[in-house]
């Protein structure tokens, strides 16, 4: 007895976004003397979070799940009744991507499943990767210009005071694409500065009223020195990587964002911006 299911492919990623029409085939390999009650498919999506936490002698499970919808398809509904598959499954807009990270992930899987009389069910599954377009409600806020601005009085061994306000021209990225960063810094102080620029990721998930996250830096530069007593424009363009996920801003047990960081050795201005990936 073999049940297998697959998909066909419909690009070169590998991925699926939203009203993209997913097709695929069964394989079922049985004796010709099998009688079969039902054989389906269903095409589901879900975000499950789970870690564990230890305090003193105990240890504590934090679980998590959303179920974003299951969908049935049935190809035979009982032995003497027959139903065409005819129509694809698609996702509508609104569902988070594909996710994998330490404490959770978001799946969408599909699932071919055989019932026998007084038999165990056989099951195939396999999951794709499902990439979400941009929320186009959300377009406008994220092509919008971003200005932060920040400012220090120095004490103790350093005299005077530094501002630096940094200007993004949106906060809206593809995958790969440069954050064009332009920084006016005044150095009034004794000692020069030197603005350092860091973007990093942050996982966040959620569950039972707790949180839990975990940070990585994925791009360090350090630009040039700005003199003191000295007021300087500069500009530094910080590349996304090509590998970058999407950013997970819809999802109510995971976050996944994006943060761009610029300091120097006095003040710091932190920006969010959203990463997503050139389905277009």
């Amino acid at each position: 007895m073999f049940i297998e299911i697959a998909y066909n492919s419909i690009n070169e990623r590998n991925t699926f976004t939203n009203g993209d029409f997913i097709t695929g085939q069964v394989t079922v390999e049985m004796g010709k003397d099998s009688q079969i009650e039902s054989l389906f498919v269903k095409f589901k999506a879900k975000a499950e979070v789970m870690w564990t936490e230890t305090h003193g002698d105990h240890t504590v499970v934090y679980h998590s799940k959303d179920k974003y919808f299951t969908l049935k398809q049935y190809f035979i509904r009982n032995k003497n009744v027959k139903v065409a598959h005819t129509s694809p499954f698609v996702v509508n807009r609104g569902i988070p991507s594909s996710f994998k990270g330490s404490d959770g992930k978001i799946v969408f899987s599909l699932e071919a499943e055989l019932s026998r009389s007084m038999r165990i069910n056989k099951k195939s599954s396999t999951t794709i990767n499902f990439v979400a377009k941009p929320d186009p409600n959300t377009l406008p806020e994220l092509m919008t210009p971003v200005r932060n601005s920040k400012d220090k009085k120095m004490h103790v061994f350093t005299s005077g005071s530094v501002a630096m306000e940094v200007n993004l021209e949106k906060s809206g990225f593809f995958q790969g694409e440069g954050i064009k960063v332009v920084s006016s810094i005044q150095n009034n102080s004794s000692r020069e500065v030197k603005p350092k620029y860091c973007l990093y990721r942050k996982h966040s998930f959620y569950a039972q009223g707790n949180k839990r996250y975990h940070t990585k830096d994925l791009v360090k530069e350090v630009g040039a020195s700005i003199p003191k007593k000295t007021s300087e424009t500069v500009k530094q363009v910080i590349t996304i990587p090509h590998d970058a996920e999407p950013s997970i801003l819809n999802c109510s047990i995971i976050k996944a964002v994006y943060r761009l960081k610029v300091s120097n050795d006095w003040i710091r201005s932190t920006t969010q911006i959203c990463v997503s990936k050139n389905i277009f």
